[in-house]
């Protein structure tokens, strides 16, 4: 009896260690930043939107190495999204082999693709190599292709973060973004009415200090070739500030601003930027989540700058429109972002207004981008 009666007792003893070790293992659980995501118990109206409430233009999208098999599926997808033409920046597309932009016959059999197979669909923007700057009679050169890319079917010019960055001239120095041989480029743009599609630098914390106060932390540790220093090539406000300094120079050529120029965390310098430089325009590729996280200040700007704004995306994903959507047309509270990396916080939509949605979605592309057919989308 006594036997037994202690073996209960130890029983029940060990029994209870291992409930309070569960629960002391349960109160002092760690665990990294990357795998903290907590299911939100908030309980408000959901309105997924999945298709855009007006026909729009994609000015910030990449395709590369289209094939004519390939295009059903792609236009199909433009169909339940309601794009109505998607602009394709990378026009020259890219030899692995040269390690630079492709050629001008691989521009022109795309645009034949394009014409053929999707018609009214796609427009196209050439772009620019800077790998011989430097050598004798570069500018010309480049020029006179620029003139027979829009004479092939290009209808902008797209720069890549590249200037400013990584592009080097034939003498090993870095090329600022408002090189003095590039100017006569930025100044045919203007002569031939075509729009320049410029992204220049990174988001600026990528230049901070990778801590714990940076919010593109979890960015930078998973993508650690993204990380940039002062010396790597040079700080962001120079960058910014030859950007800055290639609009201010070129009154008459129509500038389109990647990625809000990196200013939609402040919105504020932002709308006094477009005030200062009337021949700039910006687009909402991959900046989507700022713009989610601060809806007041969102409408704020847009309304005082809706002529100015147009749609972009940038990486071609079918169901990342969804965010795009649901932030821009929704007065939904708190949904999630698709890349925790890009933005830990949740969204919250804009309900923009009809006319200014328009505006974003189409009107304000139609305005500068030439060549677009306009009767694909309402008045």
């Amino acid at each position: 009896m006594i036997k037994h009666i202690l073996l209960v007792a130890i029983t029940s003893m060990f029994l209870v260690n291992v409930a309070v070790g569960r629960q002391s293992s349960e109160e002092t659980q760690e665990m990294g930043f990357e795998e903290y995501n907590p299911k939100s118990t908030l309980v408000v109206p959901e309105n997924p939107v999945k298709r855009a409430k007006f026909p729009f233009i994609d000015v910030h999208n990449h395709q590369w190495n289209l094939k004519a098999e390939n295009m059903p599926k792609l236009v199909g997808e433009m169909e339940d999204l309601n794009m109505g033409v998607m602009v394709n920046l990378s026009g020259r597309g890219f030899n692995r082999f040269a390690g630079d932009i492709g050629s001008q016959d691989y521009l022109s059999d795309m645009v034949k693709l394009l014409n053929k197979e999707a018609p009214k669909k796609f427009i196209v923007f050439t772009n620019v190599s800077f790998k011989d700057i430097g050598s004798k009679g570069w500018t010309e050169k480049a020029v006179k292709q620029l003139e027979e890319d829009v004479k092939n079917g290009a209808n902008g010019l797209k720069i890549y973060k590249s200037l400013g960055l990584n592009n080097k001239d034939i003498n090993g120095n870095r090329v600022a973004v408002d090189d003095k041989r590039i100017d006569p480029i930025w100044a045919k743009c203007g002569e031939l009415g075509i729009p320049v599609l410029i992204h220049s630098a990174d988001p600026a914390s990528f230049w901070d200090p990778m801590n714990s106060d940076n919010e593109r932390w979890l960015e930078l540790k998973l993508r650690p070739g993204r990380k940039r220093s002062a010396t790597n090539p040079v700080p962001f406000e120079q960058i910014i500030a030859e950007q800055h300094n290639v609009f201010k120079k070129h009154p008459q050529t129509k500038f389109i601003n990647a990625h809000f120029g990196w200013m939609a965390n402040n919105l504020a310098k932002l709308d006094k930027f477009l005030k200062e430089y009337p021949n700039v325009y910006v687009e909402i590729g991959a900046i989507i989540a700022e713009l989610g996280r601060q809806p007041k200040m969102s409408n704020w700007f847009f309304e005082r700058n809706q002529d100015r704004v147009l749609f972009g995306k940038d990486s071609y994903r079918v169901n990342e429109y969804y965010t795009y959507f649901r932030v821009l047309e929704s007065g939904d509270e708190y949904f999630p972002y698709y890349k925790k990396y890009h933005a830990y916080w949740k969204m919250y939509g804009l309900a923009l207004p009809d006319n200014i949605l328009k505006k974003l979605y189409y009107k304000n592309a139609l305005s500068i981008i030439p060549n677009i057919d306009k009767n694909q989308f309402p008045k």
